[in-house]
C-alpha cells in the first residue's frame, strides 16, 4: 500500500486553469493528472463541476452547494441554541415550584 500524500488545497483560479486544460487539449483525465502531480478523481470532480456550474450537467452549483453548506450549519446552531433554551427553561421552572 502506497503512503497517503498530504491532503492539498487549490485555488478556484488553478481548477479553472486545469479545467480549460482539458477543455481544450485532447488529453484525458488521467494525462492531465499525471502530469500536474494531482489525483485523476480530483480533476474528474472539477470538470464535472464545472459541467454544472455551465448548465452543460444537472446537479448543485457551486453557489448553490456553498448556500447549502451555509444552511445547514445555521439549522445545526438553531437547534442546539433551542436545546439549550428548552434545557434552561425546565430548570427555571423546577426552580419556581
Amino acid at each position: 500500500m502506497s503512503p497517503r500524500r498530504p491532503r492539498r488545497t487549490f485555488t478556484e483560479e488553478y481548477k479553472a486553469e486545469v479545467v480549460a486544460m482539458f477543455r481544450t487539449t485532447d488529453k484525458s483525465v488521467s494525462d492531465i493528472a499525471r502530469e500536474l502531480d494531482l489525483t485523476e478523481s480530483a480533476v474528474s470532480r472539477w470538470v464535472k463541476q464545472a459541467e454544472v456550474d455551465a448548465g452543460e450537467r444537472a446537479g448543485l452549483t457551486t453557489s448553490e452547494r456553498e448556500e447549502l453548506a451555509y444552511l445547514r450549519r445555521e439549522n445545526r446552531i438553531l437547534r442546539e441554541e433551542r436545546d439549550i433554551l428548552k434545557r434552561a427553561t425546565a430548570f427555571f421552572a423546577k426552580e419556581t415550584r
